[in-house]
């Protein structure tokens, strides 16, 4: 069903956009114009203003042709990582890749496109659906700004599926952990290293016994913990008297997490003022875990679409977050769906020719699958 010219060239046009997160501007005004013509009600929401960007979500709407079937939203966020200027791709044994140093942008542009091109065919095509909700987001990427800024209540859903994971269509994620940001702030004695050293105390060496102390990696199976940047000191004739420490801890299970999280705090402030300093630690949500059960309807929907155009579901977990963590926790259970990208936020970033067009195949039997259930 597909127009696969069509779609391949508006992908290669949008990904030629630049998009940085918080200036999502540019592609903001083209998908507004490609949904307007397709006869959808386009709302821009002020996240744009609350974060300091140029562009807000875009929430966008169309009636169904069939009474009683629930609402389905499609999701995909418009901002890219950088570099993400001057973005040349190409086409090659059926691959598509950038030319240069930048990344291709499949993240999360494949999603766009096949959303886009889906919701073509079902107009062009007249085929029954059910109501639809489009969101586009902004500033997904470095904290999923624009999905926690929104106001839930513009969200009509029944359900919904964000199309931003690596893995080809098909995979469905379930499962995804929620995250705590956990900065550190070690306060130590400030003193002459070469004078009287004896007089001060090391921030950065007490940090280091802390550190030595906490877990961090995979602490199991639906639970991690990163130590991700330390920094202090002035000159090494200084005893240092701040270091700053910034961590992550994530965990598929809110009570697990808080656990880990109250480790690391509780890990740092005995550590530290064992050794006479004083450990300031600051713990801040950035967004909870969701886990959706095989037999959700927005799961096995996604299964039976999967398999009504040949391809092989397979749902799992993951270790990523992403906007469908907020728009769950918003009341809109969500699952993330494949769209073939591959080794996103690098030079090396690609995506299959054919799971491009396979995303936006499945869209479009999500949308004809969703109109033979009822609410």
């Amino acid at each position: 069903m597909v127009n696969k010219e069509r779609m391949l060239a508006e992908f290669f046009e949008l990904v030629k956009i630049r998009c940085s997160t918080k200036a999502e501007r540019q592609v903001a005004d083209v998908l507004k114009g490609r949904l307007t013509a397709l006869g959808m009600e386009v709302f821009e929401d002020n996240t744009g203003e609350k974060i300091g960007g140029n562009c807000g979500n875009l929430i966008a709407y169309i009636e169904g042709t069939i009474q009683g079937a629930p609402t389905l939203m499609l999701s995909a966020h418009m901002d890219c990582v950088e570099p993400c200027g001057g973005i040349e791709p190409v086409l090659k044994d059926g691959i598509i890749t950038s030319v240069g140093d930048t990344i291709l942008g499949a993240d999360d542009k494949a999603g766009i496109a096949a959303i886009l091109e889906a919701l073509r065919v079902i107009v062009e095509k007249k085929i029954p659906h059910g109501p639809l909700q489009i969101v586009f987001t902004v500033a997904e990427e470095g904290g999923l700004n624009g999905a926690k800024n929104m106001e839930p209540s513009l969200l009509k859903a029944d359900f919904g599926y964000a199309l931003d994971s690596s893995g080809a269509p098909g995979e469905i994620i379930n499962m995804a952990p929620g995250q705590n940001n956990i900065i550190a702030i070690v306060h130590g004695k400030k003193a002459h290293a070469g004078i009287a050293p004896e007089e001060g105390i090391n921030a950065i060496v007490v940090a280091g016994a802390a550190l030595a102390e906490l877990k961090y990696g995979r602490i199991d199976f639906e639970t991690t913990a990163n130590i991700g940047i330390i920094s202090g000191g002035v000159a090494t004739n200084i005893v240092p008297d701040k270091v700053e420490i910034k961590c992550e801890a994530r965990s598929r299970n809110m009570e697990k997490l808080e656990t880990q999280t109250h480790h690391m705090k509780e890990t740092f402030e005995r550590v530290v003022a064992s050794h006479g300093g004083r450990a300031e630690v600051i713990v801040r949500q950035s967004y909870g875990p969701y886990v959706l059960t095989e037999d959700a309807p927005v799961v096995t929907l996604a299964v039976d679409a999967s398999k009504n155009i040949g391809l092989i579901p397979v749902v799992k977990a993951t270790g990523g977050g992403s906007d469908a963590n907020f728009f769950n926790n918003y009341g809109v259970p969500t699952a993330v769906l494949g769209v073939g990208m591959n080794k996103v936020h690098t030079a090396d970033e690609y995506i299959k020719e054919i799971d491009l067009y396979n995303s936006a195949e499945l869209v479009i039997s999500l949308i004809k699958t969703a109109g033979t259930m009822k609410k």
